[in-house]
């Protein structure tokens, strides 16, 4: 039986990209989507600070197919003081020219193609209270999903590969790969820590960026992916507790 605050999601797309952090200058994907990026799925759908998502798990519906290729992107980024003197128009707004050959930077990229997901996620209240009851967000986002409903378009990986999304009201009707077990070794888990986010502390109700990791293992075409379940590995970081 269905939890009342757990949903499924069914996701898919031509194109993925869930690129692995140990790889500084070529983008090389993760064989399956990642729980941070489930989540962006999900906050594309239906976001409110009154909630959060914790991904339960991450069945595989088409595992895809490997394949390479090379692309242009720039190596200039835009700080957040220069964002803000452009919003209160105290400096001119500077565009990142691709073009420019100082600029612009050839890079490899190993992603997937024609894949296909179901995101199943517990939807948790924040920090921050809110007069709503949970199903009332629950019942946002289904509504949501149903009708193709978006704040901005969910991507695999990237924001180029586009992901397309529909409810799925029986998840466990829908026939997966053939994929019976794999350790996955160290995956990403989130870039911020699910455990920050309990509606427990009222203290610090931003979360800060702060990555964390698991060991990833898929078996009969399933990645368990909840904190209760799985061994949430917290790197050292000098200067952050």
């Amino acid at each position: 039986m269905r939890q009342q605050n757990k949903i499924t999601v069914r996701v898919w797309g031509d194109y993925a990209c869930f690129t692995r952090p140990e790889m500084k200058v070529e983008r090389v994907s993760y064989p399956v989507c990642t729980p941070s990026a489930a989540r962006g799925v999900l906050e594309a759908i239906f976001w409110e600070p009154e909630i959060h998502y914790i991904i339960d798990s991450i069945a595989v519906i088409k595992k895809g197919r490997w394949f390479s290729f090379r692309r242009n992107e720039v190596k200039d980024i835009v700080s957040i003081n220069e964002a803000f003197s452009w919003m209160i128009g105290r400096q001119k707004v500077k565009y990142i020219e691709a073009s420019h050959k100082d600029v612009r930077a050839q890079r490899n990229m190993l992603a997937l193609a024609d894949v296909e997901y179901l995101i199943t996620a517990e939807i948790c209240p924040t920090k921050k209270h809110s007069k709503h009851p949970l199903n009332v967000y629950i019942e946002e986002v289904q509504r949501r999903a149903r009708k193709g409903k978006c704040y901005h378009r969910p991507g695999l990986g990237c924001r180029e590969f586009a992901a397309d999304f529909d409810w799925v009201e029986n998840p466990s009707e829908i026939k997966l790969t053939n994929w019976q077990e794999e350790d996955l070794g160290i995956m990403l888990y989130d870039v911020f820590d699910p455990s920050k986010r309990s509606a427990s502390d009222e203290e610090n109700l931003h979360v800060k960026p702060m990555p964390v990791f698991f060991h990833a293992k898929i078996k009969d075409a399933v990645m368990d992916c909840h904190p209760d379940r799985i061994t949430v590995l917290r790197p050292q970081i000098k200067g952050v507790e």
